[in-house]
């Protein structure tokens, strides 16, 4: 193997951690409130946000104001758990992934509880010398919800999410 190859797998090795970084930092935004930095996650413009149940978007301001008014209080308490990257570097600026997802949720408001799994399917692209997102779906596989208004949790709903 040449100076040349080795680099160039060295590269491909650095860009799959910073993208995984990148998902990594995207999740703990969310679970944070932190809309800027949920922002920051994404590439400027336009392209496809398409999170079933929750919307469709296409461009990330959108995702962003939907998640601000919806997501960002107290009484939501998420954890969003991403699995099992599958990280495919294309070349230098673009690269293509899959996740899982587990997320949890207690609404202290309603007092349920969200339990669901899923895959992502994104797309990334290096501008600059920074990784975004350039375009994610979200399919769900499974959904629990609970009622936990009273002394005994109550399940609302269990099984393969609608749709899916």
């Amino acid at each position: 193997m040449n100076l040349a190859e080795l680099e160039s797998r060295l590269q491909k090795l650095e860009d799959a951690e910073a993208i995984r970084q990148l998902k990594s930092r995207y999740f703990f935004a969310c679970d944070r409130k932190d809309p800027q930095t949920v922002r920051s996650c994404f590439i400027d413009g336009p392209m496809l946000i398409d999170y079933g149940a929750v919307g469709r978007f296409d461009n990330a301001d959108a995702l962003v104001a939907l998640y601000t008014e919806v997501g960002c209080h107290d009484y939501m308490v998420e954890m969003h758990h991403g699995a099992n990257a599958q990280i495919e570097v294309h070349d230098g600026e673009r690269a293509s992934g899959r996740w899982s997802l587990h997320y949890f949720l207690i609404n202290t408001k309603t007092k349920s509880c969200t339990q669901l799994g899923g895959q992502y399917e994104d797309e990334y692209r290096k501008i600059g010398a920074q990784w975004k997102i350039s375009r994610t779906q979200f399919l769900a596989t499974s959904t629990l919800v609970l009622d936990i208004n009273e002394a005994l949790a109550k399940i609302l709903f269990a099984g393969r999410a609608p749709g899916a």
